[in-house]
């Protein structure tokens, strides 16, 4: 199967991370399927870039905390496409402390509905037609807060609903690793700061000072805030160059989980 061939659901295509996967996915002749839901003003663009490419695709609006919409998004797809051979769990919330404050117990109930409950959805609406394609791939997408949480300099991005949401991510990585095996594999992109998503192009991060934004970088190993384009990397890599791998987590923070721990000089010893 050549790669025309074969078919992609994005969701949360619309803008930043999932639109440049859809894009990414696109202009290497593979089908896709994309969702939106907010940013309708974004959406003119998506339509143009992604007409841009050339490849067949279809964009549809839907609210994925609606779980009988979801079946019937995954039935469309396999109506137009007739086959589903990768998933781009790419939806989440993203609970800032800057922004939101201390949840209140809806926008809790929302957070694990949107991070948690629509990617289980969509992933079991998908899983059949991903194991009849002989050789399915999903990629969770999640972030660092699930290890790190509320804790230094993360501590204003990252609150307690989101990390617990991510934290739960990697348990459905595992498990469906094991539904889908042998056919389908299933890995996670655990993502840290990127320009996109807790980066410089978000709400939040204007709200941050210079001081607060600064200890940020400086707690990651790389120096640098990620961009869109790393994230698009390590997804094709996970698609194409990785077919030994599931179940697996793989973190694409440029060191920030390892940041904030300085190594002393080697001592001299004693013999």
């Amino acid at each position: 199967m050549t790669t025309r061939d074969k078919t992609a659901l994005v969701l949360g295509g619309i803008k930043g991370i999932g639109k440049a996967i859809g894009l990414d996915l696109l202009s290497r002749g593979i089908r896709v399927a994309a969702t939106w839901h907010d940013w309708p003003e974004s959406l003119a663009a998506m339509q143009g870039d992604f007409a841009a490419t050339g490849t067949e695709h279809w964009i549809e609006r839907i609210d994925l905390l609606d779980t009988d919409a979801i079946l019937r998004l995954v039935e469309k797809v396999i109506d137009r496409f007739g086959r589903l051979d990768i998933l781009i769990n790419n939806i989440e919330r993203g609970g800032w402390p800057v922004v939101h404050g201390a949840y209140t117990r809806e926008q809790w109930d929302l957070e694990m509905a949107t991070t948690l409950r629509a990617k289980q959805w969509v992933f079991e609406a998908a899983l059949p037609h991903l194991k009849a394609s002989g050789d399915g791939a999903v990629v969770n997408l999640s972030s660092i807060a699930g290890i790190v949480g509320r804790s230094g300099p993360a501590s204003y991005l990252f609150n307690e609903g989101y990390a617990t949401a991510n934290r739960g991510i990697s348990l459905l990585t595992e498990t469906w690793a094991r539904l889908g095996a042998p056919k389908v594999r299933v890995n996670e992109l655990m993502i840290g700061v990127v320009e996109t998503r807790h980066g410089m192009h978000t709400r939040g991060w204007g709200l941050l000072t210079e001081k607060q934004r600064q200890a940020i970088v400086d707690h990651t190993l790389v120096g640098r805030i990620g961009r869109v384009d790393d994230v698009v990397r390590a997804v094709r890599f996970l698609l194409d160059e990785a077919p030994f791998m599931t179940g697996s987590v793989v973190r694409l923070d440029g060191g920030y989980c390892l940041g904030g721990e300085a190594i002393a000089p080697m001592p001299e010893g004693v013999v």
